[in-house]
């Protein structure tokens, strides 16, 4: 994937990036060697599959354990690998194997995929990512080997050790468990402390991006010099985590013995958060516990991380607006430090993004599948957020909503801003042209 075309914006080049490997991941998994029956996929299937893995989301139309052969398993998990560690991620880093110098406009765009504050030592710190996302997935499914050796066998268990330590770590919830039954996620796991606490784990250190960890680990437990962006991320990713766990926990899995009941609201309240994995039948869940999770999956984890959603930045920063309002301050602020009034524009408006995609495809998919709104919003928000979290709908619905679904993935995955940029590629500032006047607002 060339990355030096000037003609084209660093939005522009992220969205081509990512929409080239998913035609090419739909491409390899049309080929009949890529099914367990040998015969082709269809066209859409294996685009919905090349973009759900790709946007690491997890919904799927075929039960990725049973329709896909190895070679399609594989060309599944690369796929997550590259949309978990972000596309142009690795294209910087095979370009750095083969020891082609990286230009200054491949390094903005490594930038703003990742999110990083500045251009200086970028090139550092996409070695150190892939360096590190590599160990901690190698560390992980070394945790699962023993139990899934044991359960499946020396070569299959080895295969899911891999598969679900790279699928956990990029926030994927792509899983290999409907050989047992289909759609079955991590059901039969519920009450395995050791697989509950390794997949939540992955879910958690993928969800908080690589600068969040880049911070920890450069001031350790000197907590007041972690940046303001680190201390909002952590906050919310701790508030997020515990507060509807215990709201699980009281009133949605009440019926289940005390253990299997701990662990289910524990891991509900992290995989929401863009994972995908289920250890609980969602059926379960009241329609205020579905809200929850819808909202949950939306906000999803931290900027520059293999979670998707808005980021949890932006509802930290709307509130510090919001109260700042109340107050009648200048400025908004978070940490004792000012918030800058293009962080506040930005988040207004991923935040009308999210949400109005959201509403939008869910009411579409409302009107052409006759199916309960809840439903619908919660399998958009899904999408956007790529989560991977489903009512079990997905396979059932029509192409028109697949196409929907598709669509919300995608630009979950790049990025509501980013696509918007590289569709509005020539920014004009008419503001200087136009007379100002008052609005009442509220």
């Amino acid at each position: 994937m060339a990355l030096s075309f000037k003609r084209f914006s660093t939005s522009q080049i992220i969205i081509l990036g990512y929409a080239g490997v998913i035609f090419l991941g739909t491409l390899l998994l049309m080929l009949p060697i890529a099914t367990a029956t040998g015969e082709s996929a269809p066209f859409l299937t294996a685009l919905f599959t090349a973009t759900s893995a790709l946007s690491v989301t997890g919904l799927v139309v075929e039960n990725t354990a049973t329709y896909w052969s190895l070679f399609g398993q594989g060309v599944v998990i690369v796929l997550i690998q590259m949309g978990g560690m972000g596309v142009i991620t690795v294209a910087i880093g095979l370009s750095l194997l083969r020891g082609q110098r990286i230009g200054l406009k491949q390094r903005r765009v490594i930038q703003d995929a990742l999110a990083a504050p500045q251009v200086g030592g970028i090139i550092r710190l996409t070695r150190v990512i892939i360096y590190r996302v590599v160990l901690v997935e190698l560390v992980g499914a070394l945790i699962l080997l023993p139990g899934f050796v044991e359960r499946f066998g020396l070569g299959r268990g080895l295969w899911y050790s891999c598969f679900h330590a790279i699928s956990a770590f990029c926030n994927a919830g792509f899983d290999l468990f409907g050989v047992q039954e289909p759609y079955a996620s991590l059901t039969s796991f519920a009450d395995s402390p050791v697989v509950n606490l390794v997949i939540m784990a992955l879910i958690i250190i993928g969800g908080l991006g690589f600068l969040t960890w880049e911070d920890i680990l450069t001031h350790r437990f000197k907590v007041k010099r972690y940046k303001m962006q680190t201390k909002v991320i952590l906050c919310m990713t701790g508030a997020l985590v515990f507060l509807p766990a215990l709201y699980f926990f009281t009133y949605e899995l009440a019926d289940l013995p005390l253990q299997k009941r701990l662990w289910a609201s524990l891991f509900q309240s992290v995989t929401t958060r863009t994972a995908g994995f289920n250890t609980v039948d969602l059926g379960l869940f009241s329609g205020g516990g579905l809200m929850l999770m819808t909202l949950l999956m939306l906000v999803g984890g931290g900027p520059g991380s293999t979670a998707g959603g808005m980021k949890v930045t932006t509802p930290a920063v709307l509130y510090a607006m919001s109260y700042a309002v109340f107050k009648r301050e200048r400025a908004a602020h978070l940490f004792h430090r000012r918030i800058p009034s293009t962080a506040i524009h930005m988040s207004v408006a991923i935040f009308c993004l999210y949400t109005g995609a959201c509403l939008l495809g869910g009411f579409f998919m409302f009107y052409f599948e006759n199916l309960p709104l809840l439903k619908c919003l919660f399998e958009c928000a899904s999408a956007i957020g790529t989560v991977g979290l489903t009512l079990s709908i997905t396979p059932g619905l029509s192409g028109v909503s697949h196409v929907i679904l598709i669509l919300l993935m995608f630009i979950g995955r790049v990025g509501a801003m980013t696509f918007m940029f590289a569709t509005f590629s020539q920014v004009r500032d008419r503001s200087a042209a136009m007379p100002e006047e008052k609005i009442s607002i509220g």
